[in-house]
């Protein structure tokens, strides 16, 4: 589809990369978006995605 019809979620992948994630990492982030998105309003689970993300992200600075 066109960039301009709203038909999902896009994520830029220099915000990605920049941090030194690779195409593997991508798959749990994916995983950790469904997961979201699926437990939207189930505030325990999101506490425990956050955990998850906080994680993956501990040593990889925004900007290293």
């Amino acid at each position: 589809k066109s960039p301009f019809v709203t038909s999902g979620i896009r994520i830029g992948t220099p915000a990605i990369t920049t941090r030194g994630l690779k195409e593997s990492d991508m798959e749990s982030i994916v995983a950790l978006i469904d997961e979201v998105i699926v437990n939207f309003d189930n505030e325990t689970k999101l506490e425990a995605i956050a955990d998850k993300v906080n994680n993956m992200m501990q040593h990889r600075p925004l900007f290293s």
